[in-house]
């Protein structure tokens, strides 16, 4: 039997100021650095979570909703919502504030999927997640339907095999 280990345990919270070798030409942040950030603050719960070094094995859909500009503190959190047998979903949520302002909105959200690695960089097993919350439970349900999504889209699952999508796609 796995160990078991909360979900809050894994959260992280992870701030940064934009500065101007963040920003494109409009002085908005750059994608590709809140990826890196995103990176780090979802790696760093899942190796909580694990206690072992991870690799990131997928990224799903990264929509920016809300740009984010120059000058604006980024909040990331993150934290597990699922374990598998030696993968880990993350979800991470990104907060831009405007602290002059006083304005603070959601720019974006994503999961991310990490395999927990040992000394040799073999995948080894990871601790059960357990949640405690509505909103960890929740995350937790979803976390399945996400997972077989994800193999399927990367040709490593065949859709009549998702069981937990079955109902979704009529399968």
């Amino acid at each position: 039997m796995r160990k078991q280990k909360f979900v809050k345990d894994s959260y992280v919270r992870m701030t940064e100021l934009v500065l101007p070798n963040d920003t494109n030409t409009l002085n908005n942040l750059m994608g590709g650095k809140m990826m890196h950030w995103m990176d780090i603050v979802s790696a760093i719960a899942a190796q909580k979570h694990s206690n072992r070094i991870v690799v990131t094995a997928s990224v799903d859909n990264v929509s920016f909703k809300e740009s984010i500009k120059l000058g604006n503190v980024v909040t990331l959190e993150a934290q597990v919502t699922r374990a598998f047998s030696t993968s880990m979903e993350v979800h991470i949520t990104v907060w831009a504030e405007d602290i002059p302002s006083g304005t603070k909105v959601k720019s974006n959200e994503a999961y991310f999927t990490f395999v927990a690695l040992d000394e040799n960089g073999n995948a080894v097993p990871v601790p059960e997640a357990t949640p405690e919350t509505d909103e960890e439970k929740e995350k937790y349900a979803g976390a399945l339907r996400r997972r077989q999504l994800r193999l399927i889209l990367a040709g490593r699952m065949k859709p009549n095999d998702a069981n937990e999508l079955k109902s979704i796609f009529n399968l």
